[in-house]
């Protein structure tokens, strides 16, 4: 079963294949995205990494956490599910 990171504090340059890249020496990456705000189309700092298995996400979690991708250092952790908006 697939498990997705949160990834925080990633420089505004960092791309979703640099993310990929960073994680795939943790394990098969099936899917890596920076967030961007929709207006701008500029890195909000932050994105989700889904890995292939529970394993390979604590192993990402336990090598990358702290670690610097394009002169960051990031954050690294079990992503939680979206809080549901109240309209």
């Amino acid at each position: 079963m697939n498990k997705k990171l949160f990834v925080g504090s990633l420089s505004w340059g960092t791309t979703d294949e640099a993310l990929k890249d960073a994680f795939s020496a943790a394990g098969t990456v099936v899917s890596a995205s920076v967030i961007v705000d929709r207006q701008t189309g500029r890195s909000k700092g932050f994105g989700f990494v889904e890995m292939s298995t529970e394993e390979e996400a604590q192993a990402a979690i336990d090598t990358l956490n702290g670690k610097e991708i394009d002169g960051r250092q990031i954050a690294v952790s079990e992503a939680r599910p979206p809080k549901e908006k109240k309209w």
